[in-house]
């Protein structure tokens, strides 16, 4: 009897609360929810062992966590390409076209075909922070930030606080799994309304709604959470394979209905789009008519509607080629110039910036702005005192496009870029043919701050604790003068210093030691040769497998291999040219740095031939391998992992419940592998 009532209480809550908050059309007054809402929880306080997961009372936990943890994405959430015009729009369109498969060449989109997959689907593209949510049988499990698109972190509890977003999905059937993206945000109201009352407080306010919604995503009290009200959006829907829903749902516009069904907020503004023109169309309708929305938006999200077209085109390494972000024109908004300073990077080149009275801009406060190089200061002719035109190009790096000089102050003086590094008092030069002035000083301070900081970073030799403030202290104390001085520093050096202690000196010193075992590719990465990405130095390392082969290259060489260009080579060519980066190698080498491959890599990249120019499409899942791992493994052998099965697969790598792609490729009579076959093939 009881069981039956929190039954019918927690049903009956979760449909007025979707009512309420999903289609914005209440079913209940607020009064009668809030009855049933204390009904339900006192039947829960009585019987604690009827209480579930998706229960409306679970919405906001009681204690609030202690940190995030890290998890990995099922599937990575890639980045969106950007387009700034309709140019780039248009050259999207041509790139894919060129790419795609015979059945769907610009060729075949001009027939008549009905069911030709062509259209598009427009989406409003919503300035929030992305999360992917996976529901099991039905109840959500789990939500994770987007991090950066590999990893993410756990915020489950933050997740279930958010009204639209159901704790148990409208389905009687659900899938085994299922995954949604979309879209947490801050409506506009929302937003003021918690400045206005951090303002009363005394604390710092939020600079835009996007840096609210993140930081409320964060919080470690979910009850905070809870109180600000977030929004969610969701746009993208994962499926198993062996699903029933996914052998119907074939397109991202019959995506979108699907979340709707079951029990998601869609933004109603979606349209689907027979043509680039009607996209275009949309693009422009929405320009002006985005400043009466509830929330902030900064352009338009143009995907490929047709599923079985985008698993063809696939993915670039950082973006899917299906999908792009069409951005609207920039904002611009006056403000006064108080100084311009000079700037030192870590390639030694010299910046100068426009520090302004703080100004709004795209809901972004804005007080400094890039001039770039001594070239446009004397275009612009920017003085101390000017009243400017500041932008936000592509809505996130703030420029200076024009100066009203009818405002200019008569005492005024036209600004001269420095002679001398601001640093170090070296001499800069500006070399032939650059538009850049550098500071060429190896030893220059700033250039050794930047250095140390790129070092350290993520992507390449992932120093835990070696950040900005902790470097500017070691260099403050004169306890380094180059990179490999960190590996001679010992314990009893940092112990006294300001902020640090015996645990912190202790576990800086363990992970600058640890860094040594980091693969020569990282090592590559963080010299910091310009033009050198931790992609390219990937690609780089797999080619000369030790720095004495790479320092050996010429040019005709290193611009042979692929995904590298004559700017590149020419870069990594002069670098290893320059005496203080050869004595540099020469110390990295003696402090025990991984400067080649190790000699168990090598053998993998000898065999990886065994799979180069083969295709793989895998399907179903795998005893011990996830997707991931199965197709790292065959890029690294130099294959490619393909969407779809077509003549052109070699093979298909088959686990438990392979489904269609297993039928097609038997029918087709393409080799199928298990997974013992296919590391048997690749030993």
């Amino acid at each position: 009897m009881n069981s039956d009532r929190i039954s019918q209480l927690r049903q009956q809550l979760q449909k007025a609360s979707y009512a309420y908050y999903g289609l914005d059309a209440p079913i209940m007054e607020d009064a009668v929810y809030d009855q049933l809402y204390r009904e339900l929880q006192t039947l829960e306080n009585q019987y604690p062992e009827l209480i579930t997961a998706d229960s409306p009372t679970q919405r906001v936990g009681e204690k609030p966590a202690s940190q995030f943890q890290s998890v990995a994405h099922k599937i990575p959430l890639y980045s969106l390409e950007n387009a700034f015009n309709l140019e780039e729009l248009r050259q999207w369109q041509e790139r894919w076209q060129r790419l795609a498969p015979d059945n769907s060449s610009p060729k075949f989109l001009e027939n008549s075909d009905p069911n030709c997959p062509k259209d598009y689907v427009a989406e409003l593209k919503i300035d929030g922070s992305a999360l992917a949510l996976t529901y099991e049988n039905g109840v959500l499990v789990r939500g994770v930030t987007r991090g950066d698109g590999t990893t993410g972190e756990e915020i489950t509890q933050n997740v279930r606080t958010i009204r639209s977003i159901p704790l148990r999905l409208n389905l009687d059937n659900p899938p085994e799994w299922v995954e949604v993206r979309g879209e947490a945000f801050l409506p506009l109201d929302e937003f003021q309304r918690i400045n206005q009352e951090r303002t009363l407080a005394g604390e710092a306010l939020f600079a835009n709604p996007r840096n609210a919604a993140a930081g409320t995503l964060r919080q470690l009290d979910s009850k905070i959470v809870h109180q600000r009200r977030l929004q969610f959006f969701a746009y993208t829907l994962h499926l198993p394979e062996t699903s029933e829903e996914s052998k119907i749902i074939t397109s991202q516009w019959q995506a979108l209905e699907y979340l709707k069904k079951i029990g998601f907020l869609v933004n109603p503004n979606c349209q689907k789009c027979p043509t680039l023109e009607e996209v275009i169309e949309y693009f422009e309708d929405w320009e002006g008519a985005r400043q009466r929305l509830p929330y902030m938006t900064d352009g338009v999200v143009v995907k490929l509607n047709d599923y079985s077209l985008q698993q063809n085109l696939g993915f670039t390494q950082k973006f899917p080629r299906w999908a792009i972000a069409l951005k609207y024109p920039a904002e611009e908004a006056p403000t006064v110039v108080k100084d311009i300073l000079v700037n030192v990077g870590r390639t030694g080149a010299v910046t100068p910036l426009a520090v302004m009275e703080p100004v709004q801009l795209a809901g972004t406060t804005v007080q400094r702005a890039t001039l770039h190089n001594q070239d446009r200061i004397q275009e612009l002719d920017i003085r101390i005192g000017d009243t400017v035109i500041i932008r936000k190009a592509g809505e996130i790096i703030p420029e200076v496009v024009r100066v009203l000089t009818e405002l200019r102050p008569a005492e005024s003086v036209p600004f001269q870029m420095p002679t001398h590094c601001p640093e170090c008092n070296s001499l800069l030069v500006r070399p032939t043919g650059e538009a850049v002035t550098r500071c060429i000083n190896a030893s220059c301070p700033a250039i050794l701050r930047g250095s140390l900081i790129h070092w350290a970073s993520r992507d390449a030799l992932d120093i835990r604790g070696l950040g900005e403030k902790i470097v500017i202290l070691l260099l403050n104390n004169n306890l380094l003068q180059s990179l490999d001085g960190l590996y001679l520093l010992q314990w009893e050096q940092l112990v006294n210093l300001e902020k640090m202690g015996e645990k912190s000196a202790q576990k800086l010193v363990n992970a600058i030691q640890e860094s040594k075992q980091q693969p020569w590719s990282r090592v590559l990465y963080g010299l910091g040769i310009r033009y050198v990405g931790a992609v390219n130095a990937k690609i780089l390392a797999k080619s000369f497998p030790n720095v004495d082969l790479l320092s050996q290259a010429t040019i005709p060489t290193l611009s042979g291999v692929y995904g590298i260009g004559e700017e590149i080579a020419q870069s990594v060519f002069d670098w290893f040219r320059n005496e203080s980066n050869q004595v540099l190698i020469e110390r990295l080498k003696a402090v025990g740095l991984q400067l080649a491959t190790l000699a168990a890599n090598v053998e993998n990249t000898s065999s990886s031939l065994i799979l180069a120019n083969k295709t793989f499409v895998l399907t179903g899942t795998l005893p011990t391998l996830s997707r991931n791992q199965a197709q790292a493994l065959i890029e690294e052998a130099g294959g490619k992992v393909t969407g779809s099965v077509s003549a052109k697969t070699d093979y298909v790598l088959a686990g438990e419940a392979a489904g269609s792609k297993l039928e097609k490729a038997q029918k087709l009579n393409i080799t199928i592998l298990s997974e013992e076959e296919f590391l048997v093939m690749l030993n």
